[in-house]
Parts: structure tokens; sequence; C-alpha cells
């Protein structure tokens, strides 16, 4: 039996659970959280996948039609062992597949407006799963991040900001004014809560494992390079600029190469951002490792020739910056261009005109005023009398 001690105990144990499950529960039903975030996700993978496919436009058949080396027949092979799918895959149709492309551009485009972005994001996810699975040899890093965050997408309100959908929005609720809002049922009105609770809470749930998959897809790129020997040594990046498939810029790598003790500490830093970024979110040192992180990228993307993997990472990252950032941002750009604008010289008026004096002559210490007179006559400068006592002696 519990002694009286225990069974007092029990209550204050139970009401201090129940508070950091009843905040948990309100977080993810109350409101839906990061909605700028979810805009950016949905803008810069829309754009990054529909700059992809144009890029690769002219070598669409060879990678992903049916001049591609890696038949329909292989796929469905490899399909039946993975238990994978593709659109792309059903049929060796050079018309089909032409249409299968034209559609994918379509919907990234679609997508990253953000019309109709529900029923969008589900597409965008089908034709990002097939391309990758029709030639899944020919994919990278970046083709899995993307592969991933446009399933995850597909369970967030992405479109809520920043998009056709919310400006469609706005303007509904503009001509409706004052218009009463007809009377619904108890059971109507219920039904629609609930549709608003589930809405959110789905939403909430994949921003969360959007932002897990990123944590730990640094995480575990930390602790695999620690256990290496070269990023220990720091000549990992040493390796990785002399590699002849990632080197774009030959001359540019070669100048960073000479440089070892700059190169072995972007190495160390690299892996100590990677290994702690987990660790910084829930603070304001966030913000200088995403900085970090961002120039990192950068680097990746213009050293190491991997535009498609720098650019999913630095939109992933974006997920971590809350929402007054962005609500703040344009702002801030706003008014830096009024500054801009506020320097700039007036229309038909030089930059410095009439703001300093001419110099003085005949010796008098005075102000002089210019004139300008229309073009074809002769300038002149009056010059104001100066005082008795600003006269210089003459010299003799």
């Amino acid at each position: 039996m519990q002694s009286e001690a225990q069974k007092t105990a029990l209550p204050g144990a139970e009401r201090g659970l129940a508070g950091p499950l009843t905040s948990l529960w309100h977080l993810l039903t109350r409101r839906p959280v990061s909605l700028y975030a979810a805009a950016v996700l949905r803008i810069g993978y829309g754009l990054l996948y529909l700059v992809f496919l144009l890029r690769e436009f002219p070598h669409r058949d060879e990678i992903w039609g049916p001049g591609s080396p890696w038949t329909p027949a292989l796929a469905h092979q490899l399909f039946d062992q993975t238990g994978w799918f593709s659109v792309l895959a059903l049929s060796d149709n050079r018309a089909y597949f032409e249409l299968c492309y034209g559609l994918t551009l379509v919907t990234s485009a679609l997508f990253m407006l953000g019309w109709r972005t529900r029923v969008m994001s589900v597409l965008f996810a089908v034709a990002v799963t097939s391309f990758h699975g029709r030639s899944i040899f020919m994919t990278d890093g970046g083709d899995n991040l993307i592969l991933l965050m446009s399933i995850y997408l597909v369970l967030t309100a992405c479109g809520r900001r920043w998009s056709l959908d919310a400006r469609r929005d706005r303007l509904k609720t503009v001509r409706a004014g004052n218009a009463t809002e007809p009377t619904r049922s108890l059971f109507a009105r219920q039904l629609r809560d609930a549709r608003a609770t589930l809405i959110t809470v789905v939403h909430n749930c994949g921003m969360f494992v959007i932002a897990a998959q990123v944590c730990f897809l640094y995480g575990s790129a930390g602790l695999y390079k620690v256990q290496g020997a070269s990023w220990g040594s720091g000549t990992a990046l040493h390796y990785v600029l002399n590699l002849e498939l990632f080197r774009p810029w030959p001359a540019l790598s070669h100048f960073l190469d000479e440089h070892s003790l700059v190169v072995a500490m972007a190495g160390y830093v690299t892996v100590l951002l990677q290994v702690a970024f987990p660790f910084v979110l829930f603070g304001r040192l966030k913000y200088p490792v995403l900085a970090m992180l961002l120039g990192m990228h950068i680097g990746i993307a213009v050293l190491m020739g991997l535009p498609l993997f720098s650019g999913a990472m630095i939109v992933a990252d974006a997920v971590f910056l809350p929402d007054r950032f962005y609500t703040v941002l344009p702002h801030l750009c706003r008014r830096v261009v009024r500054r801009r604008g506020s320097r700039r010289p007036a229309p038909g008026r030089a930059a410095g005109s009439g703001t300093v004096p001419a110099q003085g002559g005949r010796g008098v210490l005075g102000s002089r005023h210019r004139v300008v007179l229309p073009a074809g006559r002769k300038d002149t400068t009056l010059a104001t009398e100066p005082p008795a006592a600003q006269v210089l002696p003459k010299s003799s």
C-alpha cells in the first residue's frame, strides 16, 4: 500500500506533468507555426526544381526519356525489388514522356507561385518522386533532399503566405466586406472547427519533421566526419579541392589549396558547425551559425560545382528562422531603398552643385554666389562686400 506522503505527492506530480503537456497541446492545435518559413520552402524548392528541369532540358531524353541507357524495363525490375514507383516508367512512348516533362514544368511553376497549393503540392511530390525513381543512379544528395522535402510539404499549409491563394483569400475578404455570415448549424460549426484543428496539427507536425530532418542531416554528417582521419588532421578539404570531378574552377581551387592553414581551419569549423547545429537552435547563437552555414553552402556551390545541393540546403535552413524575421525583412528593405533614394541628387542638378562656395579672390574672405545663366551667355560671379574686419592688409 502507498504511504500517505506518496498519496499526497501524486496530485502534485500529475499537475507538474499536465503543464508541459497542455502547453504542447496548445502549440500543436492553437495556430499553425512558421507559415512564412513554409512559404519560403515552397518557393525555394519549386524554383529549384523548375530551374533544374530547364537546365537539363537539352539532355532530358538521355537522363529520363526513352533514349536513356536505364530503360523502363530495367526500371521496373528495380521497382519490383524496392517497391518504388514512377509515372515516367508507365510507357516508353516519346510523346508521353514529353507530355509528362511539360506538365512537371507547369506543376513546379504553379507550386512555386502558390496556385491551388494543396493540389499542386501533391502533384509536385508525385512529379519529383517519378523523376527521381526513373533514373535513380543519376541522383545526388541534393535530389534526395528535394525528394524528402516535396513529400513533407504536402503536410504543411505552405500556401497561406506569399502565394496566389493568399492573395485570392484577401480579395475575397475585401469583397465580402461587412456582409453578415450565414448562420450554420451546430454540427456544421463543429465540423469546420475540427477541420481547422486537423489542418493546424498536420501542418505543425510537418514543420517539426522538416526541422528534425535538417538537424539529423547536419548532426549525422558532422559525426561521420569526426570519425575520419583526414578531417581530424585537417587535410580533408585539401583532397576535396584536388578532385578532378568537383573542380569547376581549377585555378580558384589551386589558389585556395596553397593556403593550407586556412583550408585546415575551414575543415575544423565545418565539423564544429555541423555537430553543434542541433544544440544551438533554441538561442540567439543560431543566427551566426546559420550565417556561417550559408557561407559554407555558397562555397560548396562555387568550388565543387554542386549548386542544386547547396540551394536545397540553404532553403532547408530557412525553416529555423521565425516568422518575425520574414515580416520585418520587407520593412528593412523598404527603409534601405528610401535612404538611398533620399541621398540621390535632385534631377537636373549635379551632385555637390551650389554646396561649396567658390574660392575667394582679390584677398577678400567673403562668400561668393554662383549665378547660373542660360547657355550661350558668360558666367558672372557676384561677390558680396565683406565687413571691414575681414579685409586683409595689402602686401607691400
